[in-house]
């Protein structure tokens, strides 16, 4: 189906814990602000909506302080969803808290049985193909397995790698339409883009990269315009929307939803 990629009729999301002040994190830059970021997820719920989307607003789950990054749990086609196994093992719950909500609009749910890991952060699907950046979050037992999940569906998956210090192939890349990726230059220097075209973020701006184009709209995150104007120089239309927040606990605008148009 043309524009599968990007065209969607839901969402689901979840309300950030209280306990987020306690993610997952790279490095630590202060802990989030967690009513700042309440107002910031309310923005972002709100703008999915105008998109034309509709939204599921789960409720926080307070023992699993990263579960608002929901993206990491499943990968939603439109022939079914895919339940995901983290690789980090203290997000392991927060898939199986979300495989319930998945089939109530789905029929077709799988889960991946392991021994691999995959998150969803490091999943890129296009029109033609699935792309699955290889990380410290995502091994190749959890690609292959994610593979042979969604063969029937007619999925192409492909390995790639995420650059060194990097967290999730995303935090480098979007789709803004069916042949047109955003990415930074050091993920497009590996070649893994080879036949699309590749807008590049500007230096000093890597998390612009994480943008998430929905329907008629490529939503930005915040303080980066140069990306922002080259995006919209190139034909879109762009939202900005503030992250601040998330972006303390490595979240990109992509983590916060899932996007998807069931069958």
């Amino acid at each position: 189906m043309p524009e599968r990629s990007f065209r969607f009729t839901h969402a689901i999301t979840r309300r950030p814990p209280v306990s987020a002040i306690h993610g997952l994190r790279a490095e630590n830059v202060g802990n989030p602000d967690i009513d700042l970021m309440m107002r910031h997820h309310d923005a972002y719920v709100t703008e999915l909506r105008q998109a034309g989307v509709e939204v599921s607003v789960l409720d926080a789950l307070e023992e699993f302080p990263d579960s608002l990054f929901v993206e990491d749990t499943a990968l939603c086609v439109r022939e079914g969803a895919v339940v995901l196994r983290p690789g980090a093992p203290s997000r392991f719950g927060e898939s199986m808290a979300m495989a319930p909500h998945l089939k109530d609009l789905y029929s077709d749910v799988r889960h991946l049985a392991g021994p691999g890991f995959i998150e969803g952060g490091d999943i890129l699907t296009t029109e033609s193909e699935i792309l699955v950046g290889k990380s410290d979050r995502t091994n190749t037992a959890g690609i292959e397995e994610l593979q042979r999940a969604v063969a029937d569906w007619g999925y192409t998956v492909r390995e790639v790698r995420t650059p060194p210090g990097v967290l999730h192939f995303k935090s480098d890349c979007s789709l803004l339409d069916g042949s047109t990726i955003l990415s930074t230059p050091r993920l497009g220097a590996t070649g893994c883009f080879e036949g699309y075209t590749v807008i590049d973020v500007a230096e000093g701006e890597e998390p612009a990269a994480n943008s998430i184009r929905v329907n008629d709209v490529v939503f930005m995150p915040s303080g980066f315009p140069v990306t922002a104007q080259r995006v919209r120089t190139a034909g879109f239309v762009v939202i900005e929307l503030e992250n601040s927040e998330c972006q303390k606990i490595d979240g990109g605008l992509s983590c916060l939803s899932l996007r998807f148009s069931p069958s």
